[in-house]
């Protein structure tokens, strides 16, 4: 495979080897099928594998490829747990039919028929006469339906027993094709058409997958194995991933107590046969109830000048190969899902007009298998259909990261080699320092061939066979600038043999005619990672069984000699170092660049860039100015000096009469501190998203009241980085929150706002509990182009929003399913975000805008439907709200976190109060006790701690203190025991210079919440005091008397530590003067809050060599116990 590469892209040149890689291997998987069916049960399934791939596919017949796909797409056999009928779509008449659909269909239930209601079935019975009124009627608006598909499954009663069965039909040229499938006894048969009802069954599912964060493939992959093992009940649960040269591999799997695990084990990609493939994109679900029961015929009218094709009915029998596998791996029933994502490019076949699509592409499979027969129900498998649309969303989007980070690491990498490139004349830093050329891509070995020298990395070939390479190259590929192979072996290198499996694949840059940059890659085996226990050495594997683990050992053999492809990716990174290598040295005399002549091109272009930025912002400060959302901006000094055309209309307040104001006379004063917040932070480079604020009206609209803005801060900077400024841009909100309001007033009156022609009435859409269109106001019919009369009471999922044929287009299937999932949470109760939304109208125009959904909910508190408003908004807002979102997601998963140490932590704090009471009742000297005792304040200190639920309450100062008796003594020594080890690992000592008036007051008050404040400021001081330092504690207290008996406590408690001091942003976020603190700063403000509720508070004193925390607080005082107290 030479990579001499052309100019064109590398996608469109890989999707032409993909294509002839389609070819080739369909080419195989028939001449496969053949040797089966002809040698049955002698047939060597790894034998032929082999065989076939070191074959010539060129060599093998069209027309036996051509009868194969026909035996495939055509056949006519079909799983009996079901019967099929097939009719002419004009007079319903029956066309085709299975055998046994005559008895399924006819058969009279608890009674003898008379000849005169027993209705006969055969071809040209007219299939009406077979089913209830009902049931003909709801049969009938499926032929009027241009995606019949969305009404699956259609609930039928047979005319003669009564007995209900789910109608799946879909189209086919000229005819229709209806399997019925059996509704279980107990069932509850589903009365709503499509995903709507079957969203129910999977939103556990789609939820799990929704809450996981992005970054693992593996971790999503493991999920969704698990979510469909709950969701179907099968023994075996694979997901089968298929690489770039269409074998497959067991990504995850999750199985029943006992059976055998196939995770990590490779297969060819004959196992999965390219038709079949085909057929899985078409249709995404398939099951096998039984493999051994045996098939249905199904009869065709002999008069239809074509043969009906089969192939994507439900009941469609398996092949005779796959049954034979199936029954080799002890599998009777199996349900396969196909994970169908985006190709990555968009199809470059589109029609004039139409919106470019994402070509896709099937990325694997997900396999249920079972030791017995099982059979899923419809409604059930469509849920699986639409967890599958969920998880390759999530699949695409885990590409994407994952290409986003290769990118980034190959351009840094890039990056770096070039930097070396131009310090140094040879090329050899990129071999010799780090980073290197094996940084580039991935690869077992790298060298260079510069000079006629060699220089190895890694896993190489001897220097002696690296020239013989390099001669067979100039030899053989003279004409081009490179090879890039997996196998030299089938490139035709004549020493592949012996370089066995330690160098099987190449990428070779040519830099100049003798100089050469060489990537080598090992044996693909060495990269198989085998997860479960591999077979016992001693059993033998027969080869001619069709089996997992003879598929592997077939693997093993087609990828003999054989390493990991290049990818484009690869590709591109090694072509572009090519050409860097190229351009630095063109041939082995090249010195260095000239320095002056590098300096002037430079200086060159930085003139030209900084031309190019002038112009930019010229272009900039154009679109402000001429933007249609509402755009201001301020100076330091928060004046206005940026006021754009919309928001002076919105405000009536005119550019000239606006320049040189201060911002805050122009909100409303119930506003003003919030807009004080975001200046301040802004000019601090904090930059705020999603605040609303109104802003007072003037001349002809202060009629109108004050706008309301949502607005994102953005700080302007000079060339030094340097804060000047701060941007506003807006969101003019008020119309829709005056619609909003309305209707949370009216409570059910829908009618009232959806159908008001008032302009400030935003689109508003709906649908029933069945999800059929019940509402469109004259704002959506504006904006689509539709009428109401043409959208009411068409599927809104499917007609309305959806493919190429529903009036309302969408982007892509992910953008459909996006959308009936947040439908579908709407309809089940769940709240949901505003999320971006965006359709092509009548007009060809693509509209861009909010969706917000809320449900609908009727009399007796049964949701009945839903509602959705659409709100045309800035990208600027869009990506503020997807912040905003993001942010609140982190949020709930640290209050889990949070949540989830809380509880585990009480366990061990149990274990630690058992412990002190067992050693309570042992024989403990004083000092024992006292240590004791000073544990047991610890424990109860954190038990009080862990009972903080709500930190809001301490920060309003709404918290409850409790009342006790304790000594201040103990308060002290319980403090400085929580600092001890950390103070001792720093050699920092820790002085209590405590009066013995102070060791022996015994007062009232929270004694918990004041030890909590003492640790945490003396942890703080050791922390910021130097190794070798001291900590010095000293008190002073005042007494008021308020009675005979009682005195009110002014204590004073100085923490002094040595060193530099706090910083101060810590200090600044004691004081809550930072809105994100860190845990230190937090834990500061926390103590800050708890004095202030003590009627005290904290100062801090910092000095040349010393610092101190001064804290003061109120206490009342006690009568004094008698008994000596001991020293600290």
């Amino acid at each position: 495979m030479s990579s001499s590469r052309p100019a064109q892209s590398s996608t469109s040149s890989s999707r032409s080897r993909h294509s002839a890689r389609i070819i080739a291997q369909t080419t195989v998987d028939a001449k496969l099928d053949a040797e089966f069916e002809e040698h049955g049960d002698s047939f060597d399934y790894s034998q032929s594998v082999r065989a076939h791939q070191a074959s010539d596919p060129e060599h093998q017949r069209s027309e036996k490829v051509t009868a194969y796909l026909q035996h495939i797409q055509k056949g006519k056999l079909i799983q009996p747990f079901g019967c099929l009928l097939a009719l002419d779509e004009k007079t319903f008449k029956v066309i085709a039919y299975s055998e046994n659909a005559p008895e399924i269909l006819t058969m009279v239930s608890h009674a003898v028929p008379s000849v005169g209601d027993h209705p006969t079935l055969g071809i040209g019975t007219d299939a009406r006469t077979l089913f209830t009124s009902p049931s003909t009627a709801a049969l009938q608006k499926a032929l009027g339906f241009p995606e019949v598909s969305l009404l699956n499954p259609i609930l039928v009663h047979c005319k003669t027993s009564g007995k209900p069965f789910y109608a799946i039909v879909h189209r086919v040229t000229a005819c229709l094709i209806v399997d019925f499938e059996p509704v279980k006894p107990s069932e509850v048969p589903m009365t709503a058409a499509g995903a709507l009802q079957s969203y129910k069954l999977a939103a556990k599912a789609i939820s799990k997958l929704q809450s996981l964060p992005g970054g693992s493939m593996e971790k999503l992959c493991h999920t969704v194995v698990e979510e469909v093992f709950e969701l179907t009940g099968y023994d075996r649960v694979m997901a089968y991933k298929f690489h770039e040269d269409d074998h497959g591999e067991v990504f995850a799997e999750i199985t029943k107590p006992g059976l055998e695990p196939y995770l990590g084990l490779h297969y060819p990609a004959t196992d999965i046969p390219q038709a079949a493939r085909f057929l899985f994109m078409k249709s995404k679900v398939r099951m096998i109830c039984d493999c051994r029961a045996k098939p249905v015929k199904v009869y065709q009218d002999e008069k239809l000048p074509f043969d009906i094709t089969f192939c994507g009915s439900t009941l469609r029998a398996p092949h005779s190969c796959h049954l034979q596998y199936m029954e080799n791996m002890n599998s009777i029933a199996s349900l396969v899902m196909a994970v169908v994502v985006n190709e990555g490019e968009a199809d470059d076949d589109a029609e004039p007009g139409q919106q470019q699509q994402k070509r896709k592409r099937l990325w694997g499979l997900v396999v249920c298998h079972h030791e017995s027969p099982r059979f899923v129900p419809f409604p059930l498998r469509y849920a699986c259909e639409f967890l599958m649309q969920v998880f390759a969303i999530h699949v695409n989007k885990e590409h994407e990261l994952e290409n986003q980070m290769r990118e980034k690491n190959i351009l840094r990498t890039q990056t770096l080699l070039c930097d070396m490139l131009l310090r140094e004349a040879a090329p050899l830093s990129i071999i010799s320092q780090t980073p290197n050329v094996m940084d580039l891509v991935r690869c077992d070995g790298a060298a260079l061939l510069y000079q006629n020298k060699i220089w190895r990395l890694g896993v190489t070939p001897t220097e002696s066979q690296i020239r013989d390479i390099a001669y067979w190259l100039s030899e053989c590929h003279m004409d081009s600038t490179g090879l890039s192979t997996d196998s030299l072996h089938d490139a035709g290198y004549p020493g592949a043999q012996a370089l066995g499996d330690i160098v099987c694949g190449m990428a070779a840059a040519r830099i100049t005619s003798k100089d050469i940059l060489f990537w080598f890659r090992s044996h693909t085996a060495a990269e198989i990672r085998w997860g479960g226990a591999k077979h016992d050495p001693f059993d033998k594997d027969d080869g001619r069984r069709m089996h997992p683990r003879s598929s592997f050992k077939a693997f093993l053999e087609v990828v003999k000699m054989r390493g990991l492809p290049w990818n484009d990716y690869e590709m591109d990174a090694i072509h572009s170092l090519q050409l860097i290598l190229r351009g630095t040295f063109n041939d082995t005399e090249s010195g260095s660049r000239n320095a002056a002549t590098l300096d002037s091109q430079l200086h060159d272009l930085k003139l030209e860039g900084m031309v190019e930025l002038q112009a930019v912002t010229n272009e900039m400060v154009r679109l402000i100015e001429t933007a249609t959302v509402p755009i201001l901006a301020v100076d330091v000094n928060g004046l206005v000096n940026g006021w754009n055309l919309k928001i002076a209309q919105l405000t009536g307040l005119s550019v000239d009469q606006a320049i040189g104001r201060d911002l805050l006379t122009l909100v409303e004063d119930c506003s003003t501190d919030a807009v004080k917040k975001m200046l301040y932070l802004a000019l601090q480079g904090k930059e705020e998203q999603n605040v609303q604020f109104q802003m007072k009206t003037h001349g002809p609209r202060m009629e109108d009241g004050p706008v309301i803005l949502v607005v994102n801060a953005c700080a302007s900077r000079d060339i030094n980085d340097q804060v000047v400024g701060v941007c506003f841009v807006a969101q003019d909100m008020t119309g829709h929150k005056m619609v909003m309001d309305k209707f949370t007033q009216i409570e059910g009156d829908y009618k009232a706002i959806i159908q008001n022609p008032s302009p400030l009435i935003p689109p508003i859409f709906g649908a029933d509990e069945f999800g059929w269109c019940s509402e469109w106001n004259a704002a959506m019919t504006k904006l689509s182009g539709w009428q109401r009369d043409e959208v009411i009471d068409k599927m809104l999922l499917g007609e309305v929003f959806g493919g190429p044929m529903a009036c309302c287009r969408l982007k892509n299937q992910n953008a459909f399913v996006n959308l009936s999932v947040v439908i579908n949470n709407a309809m089940t109760g769940q709240e949901t975000e505003k999320t971006p939304f965006s359709f092509i109208n009548r007009d060809g125009k693509h509209v861009e805008c909010l969706l917000s959904v809320s449900k609908k909910v009727g009399t007796e508190g049964v949701v009945t439907g839903v509602f959705c408003f659409l709100h045309i908004a800035s990208h600027e807002l869009q990506q503020a709200l997807q912040v905003q979102q993001l942010s609140e997601q982190t949020a709930m998963k640290r209050l889990k976190a949070l949540a989830y140490i809380r509880h585990e932590i009480r366990n061990p704090l149990s274990g630690i109060k058992y412990s002190r009471k067992m050693l309570e009742g042992t024989d403990l000297d004083e000092q024992q006790t006292q240590v004791l005792s000073t544990a047991a304040k610890c424990h109860h200190q954190l038990n009080r701690i862990l009972d903080d639920l709500d930190l809001e309450n301490i920060m309003d100062s709404c918290l409850d203190l409790e009342m006790d008796e304790f000594a201040l003594h103990d308060v002290v020594v319980s403090a400085v025991s929580q600092v001890m080890i950390p103070s001792q690992g720093k050699g920092i000592r820790i002085i209590c210079d405590l009066s013995e008036g102070f060791m022996t007051e015994v007062v009232y008050g929270d004694n918990l919440r004041l030890q909590q404040i003492l640790a945490d400021f003396l942890l703080v001081s050791v922390n910021f005091s130097p190794n070798g330092g001291h900590v010095e504690i000293t008190a002073s207290l005042i007494k008021d008397q308020l009675g005979e008996s009682l005195h009110l406590i002014h204590l004073e408690l100085r923490i002094i530590h040595t060193g530099s001091g706090v910083p101060e942003e810590l200090l600044s976020q004691m004081f809550g003067n930072d809105d994100d603190p860190s845990e230190e700063g937090l834990s500061l403000l926390v103590c800050r809050k708890l004095l202030r509720l003590m009627n005290g508070d904290v100062r801090y004193l910092r000095e040349a060599s010393k610092s101190a925390f001064i804290i003061s607080v109120e206490l009342a005082s006690a009568p004094k116990n008698k008994g000596k107290w001991a020293r600290v």
